[in-house]
């Protein structure tokens, strides 16, 4: 079990409310979890991990994105340590919200040789995104720029995880079209791929995937696409945030394909799974939580169950928090917390995106993570919170 609670804390600062005033918030009395993975795990278990933008460089932040590297890669080696993979340059790191494919390409290059050092896990996004949407023609054109990421993953050696395309969905009007696209693609690739389903509160782009609006008759599709192309697919990663109708289609997959939760509400329950089977994880939320996720995940393994929900539970309230309404500025609440545990001296982003979410919004977080015991150094996050509250006015 992690090590044992600490007494209450003295730490205290003052947190806006809803109501305009000022509360004392006092810490709640700390947990801490080990820093590198202890004993085997059960589940494969990955990071999408977020990027470290560098705040010295003369750019304009919306228009270019500018990446500390050194910074970058130190968190996914903070990532792998836990035994945790990293999902590359996907949604997290702000992939189609400020980070284009160039930088995508130079961020998986340099992952890919990072973890080759250490025999770590990554899988790297492979889309559309360099094809302009307006450009896409027909799906002869999608496929045509899924084959080039494709081959720019596969020379910088990585694994891929296929992500949705923007334009496929703006072209893509029945089955037969996503059959198409995906039947050619996965019959070129070198190795099994993740496929990507990411929902349309994700990415109001991605609306009507899979050819329909109506989800279930998007799910016939894409089970239908996976299970004929199940020799060349690793797993599917579903982000709809919407517990049953994982479990359904992971109940409807291949034996082959493995079923990655990207449900950010409810992965505990998802990962723990029922008599039918279980979900294996690429999570957002696990950038945030990594240290909690890797612990739990190995209680888990050591059949203890109780443990596991013990350390993930209190996770969950934080991330329906950071993934709440509009959930594609999730990524805020990420970095923040990225910062607020020292894996970042400062809370600037990609594209300006440290100013998506409210004071309200990162005060709530301050207190969702405390009270899970995410607060790695308590002390240096409370300095934190001070300085970036001092910046919107509030003196804390």
């Amino acid at each position: 079990m992690n090590k044992p609670v600490q007494p209450m804390s003295s730490l205290s600062l003052k947190l806006p409310t809803a109501d305009r005033t000022l509360e004392t918030y006092r810490l709640a009395a700390s947990r801490s979890f080990p820093a590198k993975l202890q004993g085997p795990l059960n589940r494969v278990a990955f990071s999408a991990a977020h990027v470290v933008a560098d705040p010295m460089a003369d750019n304009d932040p919306w228009l270019t994105a500018d990446i500390d590297w050194d910074r970058t890669i130190a968190f996914r080696e903070h990532i792998w340590d836990l035994g945790l993979g990293v999902a590359e340059a996907m949604d997290t790191a702000q992939r189609g919200m400020g980070l284009d494919w160039p930088t995508s390409l130079e961020l998986i290059q340099r992952s890919v040789r990072a973890a080759r050092t250490r025999g770590a896990l990554v899988f790297s996004g492979a889309g559309t995104d360099h094809l302009a949407v307006e450009d896409a023609k027909t799906t002869d054109d999608v496929i045509r720029a899924y084959e080039e990421q494709i081959a720019a993953v596969e020379k910088a050696g990585g694994r891929i995880i296929l992500m949705a395309s923007r334009a496929l969905a703006r072209l893509g009007r029945s089955a037969d079209d996503y059959a198409k696209v995906y039947g050619r693609v996965l019959s070129q690739v070198k190795e099994p791929v993740i496929i990507h389903w990411l929902g349309d509160m994700f990415d109001p782009a991605l609306a009507g995937y899979w050819g329909t609006a109506d989800l279930d008759k998007a799910m016939d599709t894409a089970v239908a696409i996976i299970n004929a192309n199940a020799a060349k697919v690793d797993g599917v990663k579903v982000s709809l945030l919407d517990k049953q109708r994982e479990i359904d289609i992971r109940r409807r997959l291949d034996k082959r394909v493995k079923m990655y939760t990207g449900d950010d509400f409810n992965y505990a329950e998802l990962i723990a799974g029922d008599e039918t089977g279980y979900s294996h994880a690429l999570l957002g939320i696990f950038d945030a939580i990594a240290p909690a996720a890797s612990y739990a995940l190995s209680r888990l393994a050591a059949g203890d169950a109780a443990g596991f929900h013990d350390v993930l539970g209190p996770t969950v309230p934080l991330s329906r928090h950071i993934f709440r309404t509009p959930t594609r500025f999730y990524k805020t609440g990420v970095v923040f917390m990225a910062y607020l545990n020292g894996h970042q001296d400062h809370f600037t982003m990609v594209g300006g995106q440290e100013s998506a979410r409210s004071t309200l919004h990162l005060a709530e977080l301050f207190r969702l993570a405390d009270k899970a015991g995410l607060l790695g150094n308590p002390e240096a996050a409370t300095r934190r919170m001070k300085a970036v509250l001092a910046t919107r006015g509030i003196e804390a």
